[in-house]
């Protein structure tokens, strides 16, 4: 039988059985794992051993590298980057590598070309069953809004591409806080209509699954520009209630509309020194109100 949705939050080995033992169903090897240049090839074997016993999915994220550069040297660097990544992914057992699409840098359509040319190099080293999921942006100044993992995905045209959307972004993009910083005016403003019309966009990019991540945030600011700061649930933007209910009810009617099509995913990625307890609390939160629809 299907399960309505995996969850579990991100995990070097050495903390892989304490998310198993809370019943965890989902691992994400972190960017930092992945860039480590004294890890061998055993090191990431030995995890898709662990994680296998355990999680029904794994997923790794990329490094947060910009797609794009000016540079050709720094533009074929990147690429190399993310090509060893990807293939040290593989062999931790990855079913999905995400990316953060970075910063723009030409503010028009040569950001688009550019990305997806890195893209189509990243899904040469990714075997046929091994999906790449492109992160949703919290900025216009960043790549990865709908319009633009549209765009890229159009251009590549390949099936194993697919979108990841990290929620709160697109709470910080859809209403404006990234031009604004006003995270207590958006909130107020935000309903489970909000975020259904986003879970909405968000299915009609989905390829294989139903990728989803959330934390809760404040804004700092550096050097003009407003970037978001992960806090402990409950201690951050936006609130929980709104958008747990439209999970809830989302991801049911997903189930049975698309059953076995898409494999919905949710992803804690808040701060460390909370994560398990947070990651526990937020499935708790949507689980209890799916069993009002099923």
């Amino acid at each position: 039988m299907p399960v309505l949705f995996d969850w579990g939050t991100y995990n070097a080995a050495s903390t892989l059985e304490k998310a198993a033992l809370l019943g965890m169903k989902l691992t994400e090897l972190p960017p930092h794992e992945l860039t480590r240049r004294y890890y061998g090839d055993e090191y990431f074997e030995g995890y898709a051993r662990a994680a296998r016993e355990a999680f029904t999915t794994i997923t790794a994220h990329g490094p947060y590298y910009n797609l794009v550069a000016k540079s050709p040297t720094t533009q074929a660097r990147v690429v190399k980057a993310f090509r060893e990544a990807a293939r040290r992914a593989v062999l931790a057992g990855a079913q999905v590598f995400n990316i953060h699409l970075g910063w723009r840098i030409y503010h028009d359509d040569r950001d688009i070309d550019a990305a997806a040319e890195v893209v189509k190099k990243i899904l040469e080293v990714l075997p046929r069953n091994v999906y790449l999921s492109l992160e949703v942006t919290y900025t216009k100044y960043q790549l990865g809004t709908f319009e633009d993992i549209r765009a890229i995905m159009e251009k590549v045209g390949d099936p194993r591409l697919t979108i990841s959307n990290q929620l709160e972004n697109s709470f910080i993009l859809l209403t404006g806080v990234y031009e604004t910083g006003d995270f207590i005016g958006a909130d107020r403003r935000v309903d489970k209509s909000f975020w259904m019309k986003v879970l909405e966009e968000t299915e009609k990019l989905s390829r294989g699954y139903f990728s989803l991540r959330f934390s809760q945030v404040t804004g700092v600011y550096f050097g003009g520009r407003l970037l978001k700061k992960r806090t402990p649930l409950g201690t951050g933007y936006p609130r929980l209630e709104p958008l747990v209910e439209a999970l809830a009810e989302y991801l049911v009617r997903l189930q049975r509309r698309r059953p076995g099509e898409l494999r919905a995913h949710i992803i804690y990625t808040g701060p460390w020194q909370t994560k398990f307890r947070d990651a526990v609390r937020l499935y708790y939160e949507i689980a209890v109100r799916a069993s009002e629809y099923l």
